[in-house]
């Protein structure tokens, strides 16, 4: 009976613990929200070193490439072929970063029955105007990778081109076309994501001053 009562002990006090959880304020429910949304970022942000490695990896491929003639074949197609694993890595660590962003708001939004519930207008004021530009970050964010992917499929195309003995130099031109106008794309895609990063931190700080929260530091600068 003893072992029984201590079971029971324990299982009540677990279950307090729990409840006190749950029966927060709505600031500091959002607070937790806001805590796992960032942790949930962190591989985006752990992947961005490697991604930056293998794109300039890749831009010495391409300007190697690019000195060659055709009487050196052999070699323009070895560097090609090194260049499209290049593209695969790449793609693999975006898709892993679409993952990391889409659990990310996933949580994020479950800050919306949290604002409902808060009393002091002014905190709810800025718990709605900190909503709006992260929920601004997350949507640019997707056209980003749609960017990005684009990039990398013109690239692509363009490794495979460089593998045509009867490459015209007049395709070539046009495929390095499409190439530079997929790129200023994602360079205002990334532009624009930054920015409302930033932006987002600082409404995060805003709605802890106002809330008297303590903010942690932030993981996905």
């Amino acid at each position: 009976m003893k072992r029984f009562g201590a079971i029971v002990v324990l299982l009540f006090s677990t279950l307090l613990i729990m409840t006190g959880c749950f029966n927060g304020t709505p600031e500091e429910r959002i607070h937790k929200i806001l805590e796992k949304t960032a942790e949930k970022e962190n591989d985006f942000n752990e992947h961005q070193e490697p991604l930056n490695e293998l794109e300039k990896k890749e831009k010495e491929q391409y300007e190697k490439i690019i000195k060659l003639g055709m009487d050196e074949y052999e070699q323009i197609v070895e560097l090609s072929d090194e260049a499209a694993k290049n593209l695969d890595k790449r793609e693999e660590i975006i898709k892993n970063e679409q993952t990391s962003m889409q659990a990310s708001k996933e949580e994020f939004d479950k800050i919306d029955k949290q604002i409902g519930k808060i009393e002091d207008e002014k905190v709810k004021k800025e718990a709605t105007e900190m909503k709006k530009v992260m929920t601004e970050r997350y949507d640019t964010y997707d056209d980003l990778y749609e960017a990005y992917k684009q990039s990398l499929a013109n690239d692509r195309e363009l490794y495979d081109l460089f593998k045509k003995e009867d490459l015209k130099m007049d395709e070539l031109q046009g495929q390095i076309k499409k190439i530079n106008v997929s790129y200023a794309e994602v360079l205002k895609a990334n532009k624009q994501f930054n920015a409302l990063t930033e932006k987002s931190n600082q409404k995060k700080e805003r709605f802890y001053d106002s809330s008297g929260i303590e903010m942690a530091d932030s993981t996905n600068e």
